[in-house]
């Protein structure tokens, strides 16, 4: 299914000979370029993706997106014209309620077209948290340095991302999941409930992209 949906330079990565998909919704929070400030109302918003895992000639591990919701017109703009990524505008709310276990509610509608593709998702956290293990699925899931993207003449881009390894809740319990994002990027969602994980995040440094095998 997920073959025929990422450029031929590029390997789908697998755990245990099984590929994965992420939904991740989460807040950009202080974006910003280099030798810049934030910038009030435009470095803080909401995004979701969704992405599979890949790697070039066995290496560089990394994701591959389908699909980047942005709750931010600039940050789609320049996204797509720095990094060449699939990003849309879209109308967002994401809702937290402090508390034990706290509650979570994103929600999100992509401009066009319509019916616009977009997600409803509820999810609660309580306890800790705690960094993936070394070689887990946790890990292989989580813990990616790069990403890839295509130009429009088809050439492949990676660009190396930075961060301390995520801490990951402890408990997370799903309460309502409705979507249509995988859909519109030409993938069935398995009848297999979701793998979740959470996080209070993290500091992100993403570096200019660079054309592979440059």
């Amino acid at each position: 299914m997920l073959r025929p949906l990422v450029p031929a330079g590029l390997e789908l990565d697998l755990f245990e000979g099984r590929a994965w998909v992420g939904l991740i919704p989460f807040t950009i929070t202080g974006s910003r370029a280099p030798f810049t400030p934030p910038v009030p109302f435009v470095s803080d918003f909401h995004e979701v993706n969704v992405r599979t895992y890949v790697h070039h000639g066995g290496r560089d591990p990394g994701v591959w997106f389908f699909s980047l919701d942005a709750a931010s017109l600039l940050a789609v703009a320049g996204a797509r014209a720095v990094y060449r990524l699939p990003y849309h505008d879209a109308r967002m709310r994401f809702d937290v309620q402090p508390g034990a276990p706290a509650r979570f509610h994103f929600v999100s509608a992509r401009r066009a077209p319509a019916p616009p593709p977009g997600c409803d998702l509820r999810w609660t956290t309580r306890g800790g948290t705690r960094p993936a293990a070394f070689r887990s699925l946790d890990f292989f899931l989580v813990e990616r340095y790069f990403l890839y993207a295509a130009g429009e003449d088809g050439t492949l881009w990676r660009g190396q991302v930075h961060h301390e390894p995520y801490p990951l809740q402890e408990e997370v319990a799903l309460e309502g999941l409705e979507e249509t994002l995988l859909a519109a990027a030409g993938i069935t969602r398995p009848e297999a409930p979701p793998l979740l994980h959470a996080s209070p995040g993290v500091e992100v440094r993403i570096y200019l992209p660079e054309r592979v095998g440059d």
